[in-house]
């Protein structure tokens, strides 16, 4: 597991093994060779993003994009999208669903809750393998974020870092 303070760019979320696997494999296929974390169910990602910093009252480096699914154990991922939203440590980190659910109900809610970017998993492994390799390209590489802020335990922003190349 990857230490809160090491440095993050993708956070997976989800609870399915062998979409986890998919989704690694299908961002280094597309040269997306940046550190990834997963957490496998929702309160684990609430922990990774939101929880205590280290013992020393480190500093917190937020990864640079969350693919969060929805139907997770424990916290469901609409859940965990709103507790993003109501953090000011997390209110701004981009977060991508990327679910199976394709029912309106959830993509309301998830664009409700401030969702950047909603995706229905294809069923196709080719297709999968595709859009994962965009989502990883578009966020890490194209898209221009506000700033990667580093955020201490009691959620103060400091120094911005600047974008790896």
């Amino acid at each position: 597991m990857i230490s809160k303070d090491s440095v993050v760019d993708i956070l997976i979320v989800e609870d399915d093994p062998n979409d986890v696997k998919l989704a690694i494999y299908a961002l280094k296929k597309g040269h997306v060779a940046n550190a990834v974390h997963v957490a496998r169910d929702g309160a684990e990602a609430l922990d990774y993003l939101l929880g205590d910093a280290d013992e020393d009252g480190g500093k917190r480096v937020l990864p640079r994009v969350v693919f969060l699914d929805i139907k997770l154990p424990k916290v469901d991922g609409l859940e965990v999208l709103r507790r993003l939203r109501s953090d000011p440590r997390t209110t701004n980190l981009p977060v991508v669903m990327v679910t199976s659910s394709h029912e309106d109900r959830d993509i309301a809610a998830g664009y409700q809750y401030r969702a950047n970017s909603y995706v229905v998993k294809p069923i196709d492994f080719a297709q999968f393998s595709q859009a994962m390799s965009s989502l990883g390209m578009y966020w890490l590489l194209l898209n221009t974020p506000p700033g990667d802020a580093v955020v201490d335990a009691a959620g103060a922003v400091g120094d911005m870092l600047p974008v790896p190349g």
